[in-house]
């Protein structure tokens, strides 16, 4: 994909692959220790339940990270820091996994991990939608979505080869070398936007009359602080949330696969599968919802996680469960890109941190109440039951977007 698909100037095209190679280079370095996260777990004694309450756990602290990330990336004019330090300290902490001895610092370091990702997430989007005009935001979320899933094919293409020879240990010492890429390009490669909450007289620039001409261009615009999120944000945040009730941990995927006969150190591959879709389809999906209705494809891509979790709720075979994991990748790509740019489609620009924030909480705390509820359903009632109400759950909320989809 050329610079100039997305957007002709090139500090705009610059600060965008700079988005992606950053997100390409943390999210292998994620990758790397996610899909063999379940059986270190297990390995240090740990089922189902302390799975999610530590997958819970971390996303509750990322949910509340991510609502005050929002509304602060609103009301500040240098975004930069926020996105660079929430690079930085998730990936000085993966390294730790390294050296723990009980589930319980895996859960600190989940924590740590979850807390920097949420402070991130609201400017570095906004920074995004900044850099292109309204009618190529699904092309620059997906865009950046496939840079990132990219990354998430080679993590799990390199703890497999690292399980050839080495350890589960080994495997997150090394997810280092990527996590400190992602930071450098973060810091030299993503330049700085004009928060809009801010106005400058052009006329003033380089010449103020007075201090008071000065203060007068930091303070936000009357019609910024005015600005509400409508009813089509709530709608759309309603049904959102209620699918998030029933998308857990994708760590209950990668147990489920071994629950019926996939080998821990096959784990990875799952991940690299599912990945390859995910990759390939994010930034057509993108590109078509500028072009179409976000909200159909969304809804599109809702239906095909139920089938894929009705699947894994059924399990008949490992066959039918690699297949579906490839599957799986394409619910990611039609989900992901389209619902940011939709979120951002429904808000004046001056609140898009705000919204975005309120987005995020709502499905992290969605996601935080997914997983403790999976976890305890699996543990009272088996494995499959936990996936035949997510799919439900799914279906439902596809009807809703799909209800007044235009």
């Amino acid at each position: 994909m050329s610079a100039a698909s997305v957007e002709t100037q090139p500090s705009a095209a610059r600060s965008l692959y700079a988005f992606g190679f950053t997100s390409f280079f943390n999210d292998t370095a994620s990758e790397m220790a996610y899909w063999v996260l379940p059986a270190f777990l297990v390995s240090l004694g740990a089922g189902p339940a302390q799975l999610g309450f530590v997958e819970g756990i971390a996303e509750s602290v990322a949910s509340f990270a991510k609502l005050f990330s929002g509304y602060l990336t609103d009301r500040i004019g240098r975004r930069k820091p926020l996105v660079v330090g929430g690079y930085f300290v998730a990936n000085a902490v993966k390294p730790l996994l390294a050296m723990v001895t009980s589930w319980g610092h895996i859960l600190l370091i989940r924590f740590a991990d979850r807390l920097a990702k949420g402070v991130r997430g609201a400017p570095r989007d906004v920074m995004v939608a900044e850099c292109v005009g309204k009618e190529k935001l699904g092309s620059a979320y997906g865009l950046i979505q496939s840079l990132d899933s990219a990354g998430a094919i080679a993590g799990p293409l390199a703890a497999l080869l690292l399980l050839r020879h080495s350890g589960l240990r080994t495997v997150f010492w090394a997810a280092a070398v990527p996590g400190a890429l992602s930071v450098l390009v973060a810091v030299l490669g993503i330049r700085e936007t004009k928060n809009p909450r801010f106005s400058q007289n052009p006329g003033e620039v380089g010449h103020p009359k007075s201090l008071a001409v000065e203060q007068k261009a930091a303070q936000p615009t009357d019609s910024s602080s005015r600005a509400g999120l409508s009813m089509t944000f709530y709608f759309v945040l309603s049904a959102v949330t209620l699918f998030s009730l029933g998308n857990s941990s994708d760590m209950f995927l990668v147990m489920r696969a071994q629950n019926v006969g996939i080998s821990v150190s096959l784990a990875p591959l799952l991940g690299l599968i599912f990945n390859v879709t995910y990759t390939l389809g994010s930034w057509p999906a993108g590109w078509f919802s500028d072009h179409a209705s976000r909200r159909w494809i969304a809804a599109a891509g809702y239906l095909i996680f139920a089938g894929v979790y009705f699947v894994f709720g059924r399990a008949p075979s490992t066959l039918a469960i690699w297949v579906t994991m490839a599957v799986y990748g394409i619910y990611y790509a039609l989900t992901q890109p389209v619902l940011k740019a939709l979120v951002v489609d429904t808000v004046a620009k001056e609140i898009r941190g705000r919204a975005l924030g309120v987005y995020f909480f709502a499905t992290s705390v969605s996601t935080l109440a997914a997983s403790l509820i999976t976890g305890e359903l699996w543990k009272h009632y088996g494995p499959s039951v936990p996936f035949y109400v997510s799919a439900a759950l799914a279906v439902a909320s596809a009807g809703m977007l799909a209800a007044t989809a235009s």
